[in-house]
């Protein structure tokens, strides 16, 4: 009986420290978790929604690139499919984020917001960042200072006098970026960028001596990477997204993480890719400590965190 009893007694005395254990490496993410995003969230997911219905230039990327018509002749197929995002895509979208009162950052570019003030007043009104995209959908890497400065304040007034919302955040076209354009960004009072695939979480770096925030881009999560460029399904894009999460929702546990989107107006705004888009939000709501969050409102609170962590690997280029 003497036996017995002291089996019991150690497989419950086992069991008691394997539980407190567990609590306590528990307690040790959530403490851990809690250093790094507001309200002890696990992880941030960001969404950009890009419009760029009507500032895109002659010959842009479209269904029918590869066979290009002669230079001067109107594409009017690639036209019409580029005015799907501003007549149906971006509205698509909006309902699904007010659905789940999800707030999203839109980089939206200036000829486009000419020719659609309609769109960008409804994407503003829904509480939506307005963040700058150029003045036309087309290349900045080959400016000078001067002329790339005036390219990127054109935008930026365009769509601050239609919206009343001056942006704070900036994405060039394709990424492509010149050696001066966070000097340019710097200059116009820009308070990030996302031109950028090099972390996943926010981060500083100097231009002109002064902090200036990275909030990493995605070319994983991209609709118009995976969807257009690698012909992937709706159902192929989202399990990619739900890879993603699960790691970065465990990895968030014990350090920064930020999960990047980015959804085109005529790309992500289709049926079908809101129907997976809708599939991945109540994915995440199965966990907690999800929260979705605009850029403009992480660069703030990741400008003056000392956990920020800084990267200067284009010191040279910033000075």
């Amino acid at each position: 009986m003497l036996l017995a009893s002291t089996i019991v007694l150690m497989s419950f005395s086992d069991h008691h420290d394997r539980d407190t254990t567990e609590k306590k490496q528990q307690h040790e993410k959530q403490t851990l978790a809690k250093k790094y995003w507001p309200n002890g969230a696990q992880l941030v997911i960001s969404i950009s929604m890009q419009f760029e219905t009507g500032g895109q230039s002659e010959g842009a990327e479209s269904p029918f690139s590869g066979t290009p018509l002669p230079k001067g002749q109107p594409d009017l197929p690639a036209e019409s499919w580029y005015r799907y995002g501003g007549n149906e895509g971006i509205y698509r979208m909006l309902d699904l984020w007010k659905k789940y009162d999800i707030k999203v950052t839109s980089h939206v570019v200036g000829t486009a917001a000419e020719k659609y003030p309609e769109v960008v007043k409804a994407i503003a009104n829904g509480g939506h960042e307005i963040a700058a995209h150029g003045f036309t959908w087309d290349n900045q890497w080959n400016k000078n200072y001067a002329d790339e400065l005036n390219f990127v304040k054109k935008g930026v007034d365009v769509v601050e006098k239609i919206t009343g919302q001056k942006a704070v955040g900036y994405n060039a076209n394709w990424l492509r970026r010149s050696p001066n354009t966070l000097k340019v960004l710097q200059d116009l009072g820009f308070l990030y960028h996302i031109d950028d695939l090099s972390h996943d979480e926010p981060f500083i770096t100097k231009v002109k001596g002064k902090n200036f925030v990275v909030i990493p881009y995605t070319l994983r999560n991209n609709d118009i990477v995976n969807i257009e460029g690698k012909h992937w399904s709706p159902d192929q894009f989202l399990a990619q997204l739900k890879f993603e999460f699960d790691r970065l929702y465990e990895e968030g546990a014990s350090k920064r993480r930020m999960m990047s989107i980015s959804f085109h107006d005529r790309i992500g705004g289709t049926p079908a890719m809101v129907n997976a888009m809708e599939e991945f939000i109540q994915y995440t709501q199965q966990k907690q400590g999800v929260v979705f969050m605009r850029k403009d409102d992480i660069a703030k609170m990741v400008m003056n965190d000392p956990d920020t962590p800084v990267d200067n690997s284009e010191e040279k280029f910033n000075k």
